[in-house]
């Protein structure tokens, strides 16, 4: 009988397949830390969670090569016969919560031994530590499990192995929309044989000491918006704070600096909430006020960042959108089904209203339409062209790089057009853009 921990051929296929069409499906595939990923221990990936199986699916894109992860999911998703053999077969094991009935609590045990085993096997599991999934870009609280799993399996192999947590930041530029970026940022392994003697011990005070240290880890590697009352203001400040705090911290403009400023920004508004609860609830004001002179002028932060906009700039940036045009043109005939139809069934067939679900919905259901849709369009290109195959095989490969490059051009389009407006709104001297702009200047004052 085949173990979870098994790592047949029709499994490798298929992640390989999800890994590379993963990669593919963000701007940037950004990983950080790789170097601290061992490769001769028991290892527990442990990553935040807001973006359901995306999370998971960035786990396996780390993960060494033919070695399989082994993921714990919530017990309730496993109540369906057929989805618990679809969850089995992809390496996903059930783990039970109160909410899932006192009576089931039991059977974590049955669940932790094999966890325990697959460690044994210097295989790789994979458990989310906060035990739920949140949207909002913050940690909510560890749960105990993942430390239970762990000292047990570091007992049992006493000095024999080292059992190590491996914490992982995942930030997303955002969580359904595609074509952004991902960061995975890989912390340092924390030995878990370190506290195995406090363990002994006190297994609770063991316990909460390695939960902190795995708390303070994912709260360096993530971005952590650590606020109950002001979530809406630390997300909006970050975002409009982040150019600005890229040049006073003197980084080099780029993605990675990017997440690092609104990292620091996040620090800094944790702070003023504990130490300045006035000067917070002034910020919060303004972000809102923000928030909805943006709307009003149907303006993104982006274009404050960006701002002055030379005219000449702006000429030209128009002449090369038209000379692209046609670029545009052919990837979005290519590719308009594929891409929208998925977000259609999310939207519209599944109704599907938790936004941390959106993109594995969408992934799911493209990594079957795109090939799907390229052979069929690569046939119908073949018939109606009488092209030899050898010819027509290039129209098959380039039909999702120029999709990419529709989706790049579109992005850059909309970016074009509230230039436009931001300059015809600054010569109209707009109450309402001069309100923005003064909004913007007093939020980051304040914050500096």
């Amino acid at each position: 009988m085949s173990k979870i921990s098994d790592y047949p051929l029709s499994f490798s296929i298929v992640r390989n397949y999800v890994v590379f069409t993963f990669k593919r499906y963000y701007s940037e595939y950004i990983v950080l830390g790789r170097e601290n990923i061992p490769s001769d221990s028991p290892v527990i990936f442990a990553p935040n969670h807001i973006n359901a199986l995306m999370d998971a699916i960035a786990i396996h894109s780390i993960a060494p090569y033919k070695v399989p992860v082994i993921f714990l999911a919530r017990a309730d998703i496993f109540k369906n016969k057929k989805a618990a053999q679809l969850l089995k077969s992809a390496k996903i094991l059930p783990a039970f919560r109160m909410r899932d009935g006192m009576e089931n609590l039991s059977k974590n045990n049955e669940v932790f031994e094999q966890c325990v085993e697959i460690l044994d096997q210097n295989k790789i599991l994979g458990i989310m530590p906060e035990g739920n999934q949140g949207e909002q870009r913050k940690l909510r609280p560890l749960v105990k499990g993942i430390f239970r799993i762990a000292f047990t399996a570091q007992h049992k192999y006493d000095s024999k192995s080292k059992v190590k947590i491996i914490p992982v930041g995942i930030d997303y530029g955002d969580l359904a929309k595609y074509g952004k970026h991902i960061i995975i940022n890989i912390g340092k392994p924390i030995e878990v044989s370190d506290y195995m003697q406090s363990y002994y011990e006190n297994p609770v005070a063991a316990t909460n000491e390695i939960r902190e240290k795995l708390r303070l880890d994912l709260n360096s590697l993530s971005l952590d918006l650590a606020t109950e009352k002001h979530y809406e203001c630390f997300r909006t400040i970050s975002e409009l704070a982040n150019t600005d705090f890229v040049k006073k911290l003197q980084l080099t403009d780029n993605t990675v600096f990017r997440f690092v400023a609104r990292q620091e920004i996040a620090k800094r508004l944790t702070k003023i909430e504990i130490n300045e609860p006035e000067k917070i609830e002034k910020l919060d004001v303004l972000a809102n006020n923000y928030n909805g002179l943006l709307e009003k002028t149907n303006l993104q932060n982006c274009v404050f960042e960006q701002n002055p906009f030379k005219t000449e700039s702006i000429i030209l940036e128009g002449l090369l959108l038209f000379l692209t045009f046609p670029i545009f043109v052919y990837g979005y005939i290519c590719n308009f089904l594929p891409f929208l139809i998925p977000v259609y069934i999310r939207k519209f067939v599944l109704k599907a209203q938790y936004e941390g679900f959106f993109s594995s919905l969408q992934f799911g259901i493209g990594i079957f339409l795109f090939p799907i849709f390229y052979l069929m369009q690569t046939l119908l290109f073949h018939n109606l062209t009488g092209t030899h195959w050898l010819l027509s095989l290039p129209f098959f490969i380039m039909q999702y790089p120029f999709g990419k490059l529709a989706v790049k051009w579109h992005e850059i389009a909309k970016k074009f057009m509230a230039k436009i407006r931001f300059k015809r709104l600054k010569h109209k001297r707009s109450f309402e853009l001069i309100q923005a702009q003064n909004v913007r200047e007093q939020i980051i004052r304040l914050i500096s």
